[in-house]
């Protein structure tokens, strides 16, 4: 598992500096709301995970592909991080046949909320995806519903507990299947004060059983529902990345990339 850690530079702060990577803002839709984002912010001055200049359509993410890496010879990576969710988003898909075919040496991955993961994974092998993000904020349900307002699934919205029992079932799922086909998965848990802060360990354990290799807590951005939410203090934040160490290997160097970015994590 080390040796594929070293190729993509948000699993592994060693590669920063040399190998580059460009999020395609291509997938529009949303089958999660959770309370902390707001996809209405998009400025070029916002830097939260999920903002973008321009939703693009797969065939302008593939001449912004040979764009950029015409000019920045670093980049070996291509993500899909939103600013909805990819697999939820047919456009997600034909972004990589497209890339793929221009480009056979091309290394993708996708930051997903996980709710389709569990169907999905052995699709995403087809498509040579190595790498695998999933945002898990909590693996208790009773937690879980203060943070998501609802779920969509099998074209049915869930609310309340019982979106909450759904996304904690799929995203445990869908993280041991993605792990067990050899896809490698990070998890990132957005640290809320008050919500989950006090159950960060418990997340660590349960997506380490699961066959997650790298996790990365990022501190909330108060956004939405929860614009009145104090971000956690460094000091907290320091806190929890400590205790979870002892679990599970973490990756400290996240920028809570936009969806659009390119170029060297640094």
């Amino acid at each position: 598992m080390e040796s594929k850690l070293l190729g993509h530079p948000c699993f592994n702060k060693d590669v920063i500096y040399k190998i580059g990577r460009i999020h395609l803002p291509v997938a529009k839709s949303c089958n999660i709301k959770c309370n902390y984002c707001d996809k209405n912010i998009s400025c070029i001055n916002d830097h939260h995970p999920g903002a973008c200049s321009k939703v693009l359509t797969p065939q302008e993410a593939l001449l912004r592909y040979k764009d950029i890496t015409s000019k920045d010879q670093t980049i070996k990576i291509v993500g899909i991080s939103g600013p909805g969710d990819p697999l939820f988003n047919q456009e997600t898909f034909e972004t990589f046949e497209l890339i793929r075919n221009y480009d056979a040496q091309a290394e993708f991955c996708i930051s997903t909320n996980g709710l389709l993961l569990e169907d999905l994974a052995e699709v995403l092998l087809n498509y040579n995806v190595k790498y695998v993000t999933v945002t898990v904020n909590a693996v208790d349900s009773n937690i879980a519903q203060n943070i998501y307002e609802f779920a969509m699934y099998n074209e049915l919205l869930y609310f309340g507990k019982e979106a909450a029992e759904l996304i904690v079932h799929k995203q445990q799922h869908g993280i041991y299947k993605a792990s067990e086909f050899g896809l490698v998965v990070k998890v990132n848990t957005v640290l809320i004060p008050g919500i989950n802060s006090h159950h960060i360990e418990k997340i660590a354990a349960r997506v380490k059983e699961l066959g997650a290799t790298v996790m990365n807590i990022m501190p909330l951005i108060p956004y939405a529902k929860f614009s009145d939410i104090e971000k956690p203090s460094c000091s907290v934040l320091a806190q929890a990345r400590e205790k979870c160490s002892k679990i599970i290997q973490l990756v400290t160097h996240c920028k809570q990339c936009r969806s659009d970015e390119a170029g060297l994590l640094v």
